[in-house]
């Protein structure tokens, strides 16, 4: 039964797609193009999520709102701090310092969250540090409140918002940035999981802390560690997020990380592929849903990712790329 309702899901989502690139090929080309940038934005900002619970089997509701500081940040650096207005060379210079900065800030934020309010709740029943991130989300809303104000707040920009028209279908530069600042990161970052000493510490550590410790592994300071790298993404999507869109929000973080963590449970959350799988995936649905001729539009976006998420989460449980994990007792 649950093969033919996903066969069924899967030929309906075909024929859709079919008939809007048969319709309007160029337009079904533009929306993709959107799609994947947003999804590159959803995928810095799901990492920090799965990273989290891969170690630590925690749902940082904080790490949204960590986001949003990290566009308030990007904006004060670039606008009321380092006078740059405009896009030259002077300003591209402080995009790039502003991209250190952030990462910095946001990690070091997210590395106090846990030493403060995470650590001492780790064997506390898994209510306790899950109302913790509650809290420390309305914590941060409230600091963006103070920082940001209640509305909305517009700030220019200091990259090249031209574009580029390749076979009918036009290509912001804005795009091209995202993804030239980002796909390294996403790439660093699996290097870093993959091949390094520190990355091996975090998949022990993940896997069982008190073997990890056992073997000499500093489970504080990988966890830490881990933190601090969710937080640099974090930090990292605030950047080029206030830079392509051009405004802040104290309630940023809600939206943006909730599509987030949608992500990160779409691909399968604890792994890393899944969660930039997932990203994209979402990215590339709210385009199409948004712009294509036939479609629901934008005003129906979150329904299509939700809905599409229940289904194949009916049919995968743990996720697109995630494996069922039996708990052990």
């Amino acid at each position: 039964m649950e093969v033919s309702g996903a066969s069924l899901v899967g030929l309906l989502l075909i024929i859709w797609l079919g008939v809007n690139l048969i319709k309007a090929p160029t337009q079904f080309a533009q929306v993709s193009v959107l799609g994947l940038r947003n999804g590159l934005l959803y995928a810095l900002i799901a990492l920090g999520y799965t990273l989290v619970y891969g170690i630590i089997e925690l749902i940082n509701f904080a790490h949204g709102d960590l986001f949003m500081l990290g566009a308030l940040f990007s904006s004060y650096f670039i606008t009321i701090w380092f006078h740059q207005k405009e896009s030259n060379l002077a300003g591209w210079i402080t995009f790039g310092f502003a991209l250190i900065g952030s990462m910095l800030f946001c990690g070091t934020i997210n590395v106090l969250i846990e030493r403060f309010a995470y650590r001492r709740l780790r064997r506390a029943p898994k209510l306790a540090p899950l109302i913790t991130a509650v809290g420390m989300s309305f914590l941060l809303q409230f600091i963006g409140i103070k920082w940001n104000g209640s509305t909305p707040r517009q700030w220019p920009t200091v990259i090249p918002h031209g574009d580029f028209v390749v076979a009918g279908v036009i290509i912001s530069q804005v795009t091209l940035i995202l993804i030239l600042v980002a796909a390294p990161l996403l790439s660093v970052l699996t290097y870093v999981v993959n091949k390094t000493k520190r990355g091996k510490a975090m998949r022990a550590t993940a896997q069982d802390q008190d073997a990890a410790r056992l073997m000499g592994i500093n489970v504080n300071k990988t966890i830490s560690f881990t933190f601090a790298i969710g937080g640099a993404l974090a930090g990292a999507a605030g950047l080029l997020y206030q830079q392509s869109v051009g405004t802040t929000n104290y309630n940023l973080g809600f939206q943006l990380g909730l599509i987030a963590f949608t992500s990160a449970v779409l691909g399968g959350i604890g792994n890393l592929n899944g969660a930039v799988l997932g990203a994209l995936l979402i990215g590339v649905v709210q385009g199409l849903n948004d712009g294509l001729p036939i479609a629901l539009g934008q005003r129906w976006s979150q329904t299509v990712v939700f809905t599409i998420l229940i289904l194949i989460l009916v049919i995968k449980p743990a996720g697109l790329l995630g494996k069922v994990t039996t708990e052990k007792v």
